[in-house]
């Protein structure tokens, strides 16, 4: 019981922490660029917890984030074109007035409304994942095969935006002016959006922590080890994917919404593979089977991109392969595994050796869910 409250003091002292240092000590220290900056590193955070929650405990290696992150953006953009036409006296968004387009398309149409744009940004992505997923895991697709298909499909649908004038082609969408009527000028407004950042991340990791530590969670990483002993024991481990899956996308595409109004465009650079490869390399170094080794690998492998850009312009993505190689090499488990693993052998050293290795073929394994 003592243990047991002592960690939820830890957990509940942590996300405080977090609390005082996005809401109180980052909008005091930084500049409204530099919060900005911080702003959309965050959304990047809630993109990087749904993969450590597919990859680093369900061992679905998802490359294809980029397209639920896309649809989100995508769809939040649409709505804050067609306000901004709305405050004009326009019937249609500028950019369609200059490529000609002097109606506004039907699937354009009903993202008019703020309601229906965020139950789209909810459901949509969610629901493409969820077909998706049904398609896959339904026909045990995994390993290499599965990310050579999620990134095929990142690939699909960039060159798809890229086709379509009606979403901007490869310009993608831009310059918009308002956020469900608060203009995106005014930096009062800057800095709310960094406020509905911050906190739909925290949410997002409270949430995501609550699936890891239930007994979805369990079910989740024993499909991971050993899903043919798992499927012997009654589960479908095509559904347990699915739900890590479908969350992966559903945070993805939120992320994705507030990233539009924070950075101001979205465009098909920003959803194709190479972004979604940039998602999976900054879980990879932070610690892809942690809670938070996913949001903190995310925001500094960001961080460092822009600040290693703005000084040193052809060098940053040298220096994120070396990164990369050099953590896939030697920490596996990342950043984050490291202090874990130190904190293994500090308890070993003062436990001393064990009499004898346990022979794993005759260890004592209960299976998922029984009891003693």
């Amino acid at each position: 019981m003592k243990q047991f409250l002592s960690s939820r003091w830890q957990v509940y002292s942590g996300f405080a922490l977090a609390a005082v240092i996005l809401f109180a000590v980052a909008p005091a220290v930084l500049s409204d660029f530099r919060l900005n900056l911080l702003g959309k590193f965050l959304c990047f955070g809630m993109v990087a917890v749904g993969i450590g929650l597919a990859w680093g405990r369900g061992g679905m290696l998802v490359l294809g984030q980029g397209v639920f992150f896309g649809l989100g953006a995508y769809i939040m953009a649409m709505h804050l074109k067609i306000a901004d036409a709305e405050l004009r006296g326009d019937t249609v968004p500028d950019f369609m007035k200059i490529a000609g387009i002097s109606e506004l398309p039907a699937y354009w149409k009903p993202f008019a409304s703020p309601v229906v744009t965020i139950l789209g940004i909810l459901f949509i992505p969610a629901g493409v994942a969820l077909i998706l997923g049904l398609g896959i895991f339904k026909r045990r697709v995994k390993g290499a095969y599965f990310a050579i298909l999620s990134q095929a499909l990142a690939a699909a649908f960039a060159i798809l935006l890229i086709g379509q004038q009606s979403t901007g082609g490869s310009n993608g969408l831009n310059r918009f002016r308002s956020f469900f009527g608060l203009a995106l000028n005014d930096p009062a407004n800057k800095r709310l959006l960094f406020f509905i950042a911050a906190a739909t991340l925290l949410i997002i990791v409270a949430l995501t922590r609550q699936l890891m530590y239930s007994r979805y969670g369990e079910l989740l990483v024993a499909v991971r080890d050993q899903e043919e002993r798992v499927r012997f024991l009654g589960y479908d481990p095509a559904n347990i994917k699915l739900v890590a899956y479908t969350v992966a996308a559903l945070f993805a595409s939120i992320a994705g919404a507030l990233f539009v109004p924070i950075v101001g465009i979205i465009s098909p650079a920003d959803v194709g593979i190479v972004p979604s490869i940039a998602f999976l390399i900054g879980v990879a170094i932070g610690g892809r089977t942690t809670l938070l080794g996913p949001v903190l690998g995310a925001i500094g492998v960001a961080w460092a991109q822009t600040n290693l850009s703005e000084n040193f312009p052809s060098g940053w993505v040298y220096a994120q392969g070396l990164l990369f190689i050099v953590v896939v090499g030697f920490f596996p488990a990342g950043l984050a595994g490291l202090g874990a693993l130190t904190k293994w052998r500090r308890k070993r050293t003062e436990s001393g050796p064990p009499e004898s290795d346990p022979d794993p073929d005759k260890a004592d394994v209960t299976p998922v869910g029984a009891t003693s």
